[in-house]
């Protein structure tokens, strides 16, 4: 069975960091996530992430870096994530599929929502470069 990426989305404005809760399936919500989705065959994850932004929040954005690290899914997906960031001019996130409430949280707040496991090693590594605006725009 060949490896599946998903990416997922630590955008990132003014030192703050967007998460998503996740409305669906009923597994899985109630619980935050980074925002993101499935690479398509013959797409690049850069492309896909800016693809999913688009349709899970209705913002364009940019990645910036690749966040060190991979992260098992369910097989056969495995989690790779993005910093990113909005584009001059783009809206505002909204929770427009699978979600139904985005936050933004400061470094402080990063642990006071109920982080999808998955997510949890990558939240850690995008905390780390907040404190020491590694990430910073």
């Amino acid at each position: 069975m060949t490896e599946r990426i998903v990416v997922g989305a630590a955008l990132l404005d003014g030192g703050r960091l967007l998460a998503a809760r996740r409305s669906a399936p009923p597994e899985l919500a109630g619980r935050w996530e980074l925002p993101g989705g499935k690479v398509e065959e013959g797409e690049a994850p850069e492309a896909a992430l800016v693809r999913e932004l688009r349709e899970e929040l209705g913002v364009d954005a940019e990645p910036v870096e690749r966040v060190p690290g991979q992260w098992p899914l369910r097989p056969p997906y495995a989690l790779q994530v993005w910093t990113a960031r909005l584009l001059p001019g783009s809206a505002g996130p909204k929770p427009l599929e699978d979600h139904d409430e985005l936050r933004w949280l400061s470094p402080g707040e990063l642990w006071d929502v109920d982080w999808l496991d998955p997510d949890v090693p990558a939240v850690r590594e995008v905390a780390a470069r907040l404190v020491t605006g590694y990430a910073s725009e």
